[in-house]
């Protein structure tokens, strides 16, 4: 079942793109106001970061196995990951987003300068940058595999970004732990 009109993929995956780093973008520069989000204790706004640290290794997991799956051959199960693996993004997304807005900004680093400056903002901005990557050929991926149907999929550029995206997406989630670590745990 088709789900998008095969001519519509790279429209349709534009707009998600630029629609979700926009919502991103928004909340991470202050322009969202709280208002627009239910009010929340502050306990589930703390616990908020550990939950997204298991949802961030659950994901990691996911990706893996899918893409173990689809080397062996298993397309449903290759298919149930990946879309796990999504979802598991989204909830992690919602959830960071609501956070961000709800607290007005991102955690400042509360560790020594010299962590800041030469451990904490590089693997940040790898990870933020990998992560604005990963949007649109997660979202490419995802699209291709609503658009055609499964025996057709071999001849379209799904598995191509499909790899770049599983492999980005592994990085910056794998990334993301370590700046929970450093916020988190380490300091």
């Amino acid at each position: 079942m088709q789900v998008v009109p095969r001519e519509r993929v790279r429209p349709v995956t534009a707009i998600l793109s630029v629609v979700s780093l926009a919502i991103v973008f928004a909340a991470a520069g202050g322009q969202i106001p709280p208002s627009l989000v239910p009010d929340a204790p502050g306990w589930l706004l703390d616990a908020i970061p550990h939950v997204n640290v298991v949802i961030s290794a659950a994901a990691i997991v996911t990706i893996a196995l899918g893409w173990r799956a689809i080397r062996r051959g298993n397309v449903d199960r290759h298919r149930i990951l990946m879309v796990t693996s999504f979802l598991l993004f989204a909830a992690f997304l919602v959830l960071y987003l609501f956070r961000l807005i709800s607290t007005g900004g991102p955690d400042p680093f509360p560790g020594p300068d010299a962590v800041y400056r030469f451990v904490y903002l590089p693997v940040l901005a790898i990870h933020i940058f990998l992560a604005v990557v990963c949007v649109p050929l997660v979202y490419y991926a995802l699209v291709l595999a609503m658009a055609y149907p499964i025996e057709e999929l071999p001849r379209t550029n799904h598995a191509r970004f499909g790899r770049y995206a599983a492999s980005l997406w592994l990085i910056s989630f794998s990334l993301g732990i370590v700046v929970y670590v450093l916020l988190h745990v380490g300091y």
